[in-house]
């Protein structure tokens, strides 16, 4: 049939299994947009900036495990998509960006809102297509969608002129191609051999250990690995510390859960993983975060590396088992060779670490992001989705907020960006209709891209927006105060808009919370709106730092804790000898006795 470049766009869309696109619409993509608009399969939903457009494809991607897809206009619009292509390609996040471009015979001519995207995006994208035929406008679709989804993910950009999007060709959908072969990609998937010298020498390397730690990261979440992870876990007894990004790749109220290592981390899992004989990579790149001084990072630690991307492997540390692979696929066939490991001393030495140095925070009457934190993972029962902004509201979710199962965890964590959380959330909220998610944001972040409350309102998405309001850039202020010598340089944002009311004027409910016992009936009441998109300002002390902290480019030896540690934790519990600071403690304390009961039957038969 004859159809035009817009048609086949769609039609090749429909065939990827693409329901909804994130998008905003200009001069370059009118072809598209008049074929949307006779388009049933796929929902439109129009975004108030294109940034926004590109982190809700982002937080659909993440949240669901698909394809995320964008769409802008030429010129202004589509690098408006690239601080989003950006934070996705740092994330390993697979989108799909569609660019309307300026006439073929215009292009390079410096025509009206023409620019140079795949040049632009050819640094933050896997690949990138400037489509110059309609006759080419499939292939680059699926080429697209299949080198965003395979190996190791992450964005790509297909640019479409507006002749192209216009130009009449024949085409049957039925034609789209179902396989994909292209010479120069050949990325390793599920079903690739794993080498098996190498698995046989990580379980050595394993059998071995006195001391070892697992070390997950993002890549064990892209790859459905959970239950292998758990399974690992449990059956060789060993703790598992995971990366900003690797957080659900094991259910954080597990006993053998120690929570996020690296800068902000937990001060005994970063003991830990200093004081490991085997430190076992799974899905992780040694980020500059976690490491800090690469020279005295694990310097005991043998490492088994194992990652889907071969370039990661030995780029930061030198692995002494590499293991390129799929990571449920590695998994499933290395518990195989592993052995069951007992319950261990050097178990033990990790939970008198836990003990003396446990995640606290004051209880003194005054509202806190800690206690916000954990009161959002009660009231909803460990099972909301959330999303968050940059900066120390990021730090204390990592910390506080439990996920029970990946993809429970949304944040921006290679680049950073700052008005991430909200488009985020709303991506997210329509990959998962049925679940209630919220987006955690800074005073700082939520001004970034706060305009995305009318996209939340106008499609009736209940989005509880919880703004950790310290009046200031809290994290540059903290940087401020302990490496410049307090001196304050534009972090002061007492001169904000009344997020009360902006909610209100986007349609939304708005609330305010400066009290600890207001807290929870706010909650509640966002809890029971369901058709638009609810704003909680908590007001919270503008003093307040994120510990630990390890300083950037240091090692653990350079670890600040608070210096209130040893008085909170005697405030916690009256006994400092045998008290527990949670629920998590007391399951795990019961854990390990069953553990010892049961290695003990096994040495009496």
């Amino acid at each position: 049939m004859q159809l035009s470049g817009a048609q086949i766009l769609l039609e090749c869309l429909k065939k990827e299994g693409v329901t909804h696109i994130f998008g905003y619409p200009g001069g370059a993509v009118l072809p598209i947009y008049d074929a949307i608009f006779d388009c049933k399969e796929i929902e439109h939903v129009l975004v108030r900036h294109e940034q926004g457009a590109a982190h809700m494809a982002d937080g659909y991607a993440r949240s669901s495990g698909k394809v995320g897809v964008c769409l802008a206009t030429s010129g202004p619009g589509a690098t408006n998509l690239v601080t989003g292509i950006a934070t996705a390609y740092m994330d390993s996040i697979p989108i799909v960006a569609i660019t309307g471009q300026v006439r073929t015979s215009a292009i390079g001519k410096d025509a009206f809102q023409e620019a140079d995207i795949t040049g632009i995006t050819m640094p933050i994208t896997k690949h990138n297509f400037l489509v110059k035929r309609v006759e080419d406008l499939a292939e680059a679709i699926a080429e697209a969608f299949y080198i965003a989804r395979t190996g190791r993910p992450g964005p790509t950009l297909v640019d479409i002129p507006l002749d192209v999007s216009k130009a009449v060709t024949e085409f049957d959908p039925d034609d789209y191609p179902r396989l994909v072969s292209i010479p120069s990609y050949k990325p390793i998937g599920p079903h690739a051999r794993v080498p098996e010298m190498q698995l046989r020498k990580a379980a050595q390397l394993i059998a071995e250990a006195e001391r070892p730690v697992l070390y997950v990261g993002g890549g064990a979440v892209a790859s459905g690995a959970q239950a292998e992870v758990t399974a690992l876990a449990e059956k060789t007894n060993i703790l598992v510390t995971t990366t900003l990004m690797g957080k659900g790749a094991i259910d954080e109220t597990h006993p053998l859960c120690i929570g996020m290592l690296g800068m902000h981390g937990t001060a005994y899992a970063n003991h830990a993983v200093n004081n490991a004989d085997l430190l076992i990579a799974i899905g992780a790149r040694f980020d500059d975060r976690v490491t800090g001084n690469v020279d005295k990072f694990a310097v005991g630690a043998r490492i088994i590396h194992i990652d889907i991307d071969p370039a990661e492997i030995g780029k930061v540390k030198t692995p002494d088992v590499p293991i390129v692979g799929d990571v449920k696929t590695v998994l499933t066939e290395l518990l195989r060779h592993v052995k069951p490991r007992p319950w261990s001393a050097w178990n033990d030495t990790i939970m008198q670490w836990k003990k003396m140095f446990p995640l606290v925070y004051p209880n003194d009457g005054k509202l806190y992001a800690e206690y916000i934190i954990e009161q959002i993972n009660v009231l909803f029962d460990y099972d909301a989705i959330m999303t968050t902004d940059v900066g120390q509201h990021q730090m204390w979710a990592a910390q506080y907020f439990k996920c029970r199962r990946p993809r429970q965890w949304i944040t921006s964590g290679g680049l950073g960006t700052m008005g991430f959380g909200l488009p985020a959330a709303i991506g997210a909220q329509f990959a998962n209709p049925n679940k209630r998610v919220v987006c955690l944001s800074g005073d700082g972040s939520f001004q970034m891209c706060n305009q995305e409350l009318m996209t939340a309102t106008v499609y009736r998405l209940p989005i509880i927006t919880v703004v950790v309001n310290n009046k200031s850039l809290g994290m540059v202020r903290q940087w401020q105060e302990m490496f410049y010598d307090e001196r304050y340089s534009a972090v002061d944002l007492e001169a904000s808009p009344d997020l009360v009311k902006l909610a209100e004027a986007y349609g939304g409910v708005g609330m305010r919370v400066t009290q600890k016992e207001e807290l929870l009936p706010a909650l509640e009441k966002a809890k029971a709106v369901t058709d638009r998109p609810v704003v909680i300002d908590c007001v919270i002390p503008t003093s307040e730092n994120v510990y630990p902290m390890i300083p950037s480019g240091q090692s653990i030896e350079e670890m600040m804790l608070r210096k209130d540690l040893e008085q909170l934790k005697a405030s916690v519990h009256a006994d400092s000898e045998d008290w527990s600071f949670s629920e998590e403690d007391r399951v795990l304390s019961q854990y390990i006795e069953v553990a010892k009961t049961v290695q003990s039957d096994d040495k009496e038969s």
